[in-house]
């Protein structure tokens, strides 16, 4: 089943790049000229940047973009100083990012593959910049243990990912914009919808996605072996659900 998520999931932001997904449109020239000055910021979830103290100094840094493909953290990265690697699912995605490489002169490299199971030697970066992506496979810690693989000794990964209760409500509010509590975390579109409105989800183009629990999400990372160090929350006005608490968290994480 896994296999066939990837290559429904892969179909999915394929698609999503034609219709323009806010998560598909590439960055700007100005705001690669302006990463070359030193002034940037980058998104792990909707709205709120990641801290510049949460990043070592990028100059000459490997970084991994993990499932961010899109055109916009890898290579505002790249003209940050990093050499940036950015690996998707998505062969559009990853189009996004060598064309916006292509435009402004930058050194990028893209491959596609799957976030679970990484095609690089061990202890291959210093950092690897991980947004809101992995709520697209049905595990998250086998993620996390690549993720720990491929970092060096003392290397740094930032993580986005969405809170878990999130998923417990139904994605529309009634009538009286009330939510009502359905489902038990963890959860799935393989599982929580019926098979007809699964078939029209993906008949729809829509990716399939998948609740993990904090103790998968932030557990995981321990359990693979990194030592949290720090942790944000984050809204997104967009979703009604961000009016009652914070529906995105991040992290930074170190291997020792």
């Amino acid at each position: 089943m896994a296999a066939d998520v990837r290559a429904l999931n892969r179909s999915a932001w394929d698609l999503a790049v034609t219709k323009g997904n806010r998560w598909t449109v590439p960055v700007s020239p100005e705001a690669i000229a302006a990463a070359r000055r030193g002034e940037w910021e980058v998104l792990l979830t909707p709205t709120r940047a990641v801290p510049r103290a949460w990043f070592p100094p990028l100059a000459g840094l490997d970084v991994l973009g993990l499932a961010s493909g899109g055109g916009q953290q890898g290579p505002i990265l790249a003209a940050a100083g990093a050499r940036v690697t950015v690996l998707d699912n998505s062969p559009r995605q990853l189009g996004q990012d060598r064309m916006v490489a292509d435009r402004d002169g930058l050194s990028l490299t893209t491959v596609e593959g799957d976030m679970a199971d990484l095609p690089f030697e061990d202890a291959s970066f210093d950092l690897i910049f991980h947004p809101c992506s992995n709520s697209f496979v049905p595990e998250v810690r086998p993620v996390w243990r690549e993720a720990f693989r491929v970092l060096r000794p003392r290397g740094v990964m930032l993580a986005g990912f969405t809170n878990p209760i999130a998923y417990a409500f139904d994605e529309k509010p009634g009538p009286a914009g009330e939510f009502t509590l359905r489902h038990r975390i963890p959860c799935s579109d393989l599982t929580t919808r019926s098979a007809l409105a699964r078939d029209q989800m993906i008949a729809r183009g829509e990716p399939l996605s998948f609740s993990h629990t904090l103790e998968d999400q932030i557990g995981g990372q321990l359990e693979a072996g990194f030592l949290l160090t720090s942790l944000f929350e984050d809204i997104w006005a967009e979703e009604p659900l961000s009016e009652y608490f914070p529906l995105f968290i991040a992290t930074r994480a170190v291997k020792p």
